[in-house]
This record gives C-alpha cells, sequence and structure tokens, in this order.
C-alpha cells in the first residue's frame, strides 16, 4: 500500500504528461495554469489510494483521478469569477491574468475534459463511475446555489449550513474514495463505508476551517484571520453564535456584521469585537465538539472496512494530518 507521498508523486507525473496541446491557445492556455499552480491533490490521490486498499495497479485508474483533478479545479475556476476572488494558491486568479469571458469559456472546457476523462474508466466499470461522477457535479452546484442563497438571510439553520457544505465540500471526498473502491471491485459495503469516511472527514475539515478562522494561527493557517468575518459569512460560528446570544449579545453583533470598516485599525476592531461576542457566547467549544463528532464518525467508518488495519493505515495517517491531529 503506498503512502500519500508516494501516490502524489506518481500522480503528479501523470498530470504533468496530460495532453493539452488543442487548439486555439486562448482556451486551452487557462487550464494548463490553473492546473500548474499546484495543491495537495487531496481528491485524485484518496481515489488511488482507495483502489491501492485492494489493486496494486494504480496506472489503470489514472484517467478517471486525473478527470476528478480537473473538474475540481473547473469548480474553482468558476467559484473564483462568481466570488470576485483576485488570488488562488498565491497566484492570480484565471480571471485576472486574462478576463471573465476567458475564465467562464475555459471552465466549461475542464468540465468536458473532465468527462472525457471519466468515460475513460474500463467497460465494466464505466455505468458505475459516470453514475456516481455525474450526481457528486450535480450536488456541488447545488451546494453552491445554497452558499450563495444564504449569502443573503440571517435565519440559516445550522442544519442548513451543514448540508450546504456536505454539498459543496464533502461530497466529491466521498465520491473520490468510492469511484477508486469501485473500480477495485470493492465490496459495496466497504465502498459506502468509504463514501462515509470521505463525508465526515470533509465536514469536519470544514468546520475546523470555520474555527481556525477565527481562532487560527496567522502564520500557519494560509489565510487572514478574521476573513469570514469580514465577509459577514454564514458560518457554524456565525450561525450559532446568532442563535445563542441573548439579546444584547445579537444586537452587538448585528451591529459589527454591518460595519464597513474603512482602514487597517477598524479591520482589526471588528474582528477582535465579534472574535469577543463569540467567546462570551460560548461558539469555540461547540465548533470543537462537532469537529470532534465528525472526526469520530470517520474513522468508525474507515475502521469497519473490512481490511487489515496495516492496510488502512495510510488513509488513516493522512486524513489525521489533513485534520491536524497527532498520528
Amino acid at each position: 500500500m503506498k503512502d500519500f507521498r508516494e501516490t502524489l508523486s506518481f500522480f503528479n507525473d501523470a498530470l504533468a504528461a496530460l495532453p493539452l496541446d488543442r487548439k486555439p491557445e486562448g482556451l486551452y492556455a487557462p487550464v494548463k495554469y490553473v492546473l500548474s499552480l499546484g495543491g495537495k491533490r487531496i481528491r485524485p490521490v484518496l481515489m488511488l489510494m482507495a483502489y491501492d486498499l485492494y489493486r496494486d495497479d494504480m496506472a489503470s485508474i489514472l484517467p478517471t483521478a486525473l478527470g476528478l483533478e480537473v473538474y475540481h479545479n473547473y469548480t474553482l475556476l468558476h467559484d473564483d469569477v462568481m466570488d470576485r476572488a483576485d488570488m488562488r494558491r498565491g497566484k492570480p486568479t484565471v480571471h485576472k491574468v486574462w478576463d471573465e469571458n476567458t475564465a467562464i469559456l475555459s471552465g466549461d472546457a475542464m468540465l468536458v475534459l473532465a468527462y472525457q476523462l471519466m468515460g475513460q474508466a474500463r467497460p465494466e466499470h464505466l455505468k458505475a463511475v459516470m453514475d456516481l461522477f455525474t450526481e457528486t457535479a450535480l450536488e456541488i452546484g447545488e451546494g453552491q446555489q445554497y452558499d450563495m442563497e444564504f449569502e443573503h438571510r440571517m435565519d440559516v439553520r445550522e442544519e442548513e449550513y451543514i448540508e450546504m457544505i456536505r454539498l459543496k465540500t464533502s461530497v466529491l471526498l466521498a465520491c473520490a474514495l468510492k469511484m477508486g473502491a469501485l473500480q477495485a471491485e470493492a465490496p459495496a459495503a466497504d465502498a459506502d463505508l468509504l463514501y462515509r469516511f470521505g463525508e465526515n472527514m470533509g465536514l469536519a475539515f470544514q468546520l475546523q476551517d470555520d474555527l481556525l478562522d477565527v481562532y487560527g494561527d496567522p502564520k500557519t493557517f494560509g489565510k487572514q484571520i478574521g476573513g469570514d468575518i469580514l465577509e459577514g459569512k454564514k458560518t457554524y460560528m456565525l450561525i450559532n453564535a446568532l442563535r445563542c446570544a441573548n439579546a444584547a449579545q445579537r444586537a452587538a453583533l448585528e451591529d459589527w456584521l454591518a460595519t464597513q470598516p474603512a482602514s487597517p485599525e477598524a479591520t482589526q476592531k471588528k474582528i477582535a469585537a465579534v472574535t469577543d461576542l463569540y467567546n462570551q457566547i460560548g461558539v469555540r467549544g461547540m465548533a470543537e465538539a462537532k469537529i470532534n463528532d465528525y472526526f469520530n464518525a470517520a474513522f468508525t467508518c474507515l475502521q469497519a472496512v473490512n481490511l487489515p488495519a496495516e492496510r488502512k493505515e495510510p488513509l488513516r495517517t493522512l486524513a489525521l494530518s489533513l485534520l491536524g491531529r497527532q498520528h
């Protein structure tokens, strides 16, 4: 069983060799650019590692792993347009290097390329692969729509938020694992357990990201601390703060959320004030408890996969690393 680093290296070699030499150059240059920006390649690596649990010929499913990574980057390209994001992985986004029309069209091409790659699954697995991929792609679009709708609501419930992040983030991790298992002809029960492992891991990961946005170390978080507060994003933290606040705390919270800072000092003051309200209300403990619930659920599913523990250890180690836990 290959570990994360070995599998990532194997996949990156295949990604670098992906032929993208069609014309016109203006359509495919942004595709090459966005795929060159790096990243952990978690989704295709999870697919390959799930396959490797049962079979030792990962090269045979490389097209579907490549398809999943192309699809994931397509979603990021379009998300950046919708979010008006200037940077992605420390580099200017496609619509900043080129323009929005180019980003939209190149993203469309990436979606088609992803389906073309998925279509190279072995014939006996093709229907299962395409059914899972198509359902997942629809779910991710549904999650993005919910996320956009939540921007205009102050009454988003916790269960609505959990469903949104499940659709927007978790299902692609779950899909990657199950798709690897399906192509390895793993038992159906194992494939479903690996799906649930990925789903719960994704929920824990996203909730942890919400927590770190407020309480993370700026040196290691990789993003501005308090970014969600400044954007007024309906995160787990904010939703539960609004739900549990007393009248005075809620009024103060709503006032600060409506404030548009005009200077760096005012920005830091807003972040500090909202964080203080979170501390008063106790949302950090709520978030940590919820993260632990999903963390434990994920590992219960992995433990139930009917394979020796040492065979599953590379997946367990990777999940612990992603969630910042001790090995």
